[in-house]
């Protein structure tokens, strides 16, 4: 997890439009979660992970293949932060035909992104 892409615009954008490989979006989602792979010890060390995470998930879940992870991620994103892809990045979401589970969550993990970059005051 040491080569994951910079937190930015540019990566939100590539999560959006699908130019990310799933296991390194999300890599990026369980880095900000916290979660940290200690190749040493051959297992996840979830020292920096919230309470609120850690009494359901003590590894990391796929948040692309497992639907009540990614509805907890969406209910962790702060009310004023829900719209973030629509307002701030003009997102309009995807086409009737692309509404696909694996695509919402896609959007959904980089909502949270978003509202975790923006929380910590690295974008607009």
């Amino acid at each position: 997890m040491s080569d994951l892409p910079p937190l930015s615009i540019d990566t939100i954008w590539a999560i959006l439009n699908d130019t990310l490989d799933d296991a390194t979006v999300n890599q990026l989602v369980w880095h900000y979660l916290g979660y940290r792979y200690d190749a040493t010890a051959e297992r996840w060390n979830a020292a920096e992970v919230s309470s609120e995470w850690l009494e359901n998930y003590p590894e990391p879940p796929n948040f692309i293949e497992d639907r009540p992870a990614t509805v907890k991620l969406t209910r962790s994103i702060p009310k004023p932060n829900k719209q973030l892809l629509k307002e701030q990045l003009g997102f309009e979401g995807y086409k009737v035909g692309e509404l696909v589970p694996r695509l919402t969550r896609r959007a959904t993990m980089a909502n949270w992104l978003l509202s975790y970059m923006r929380d910590r005051e690295t974008v607009g």
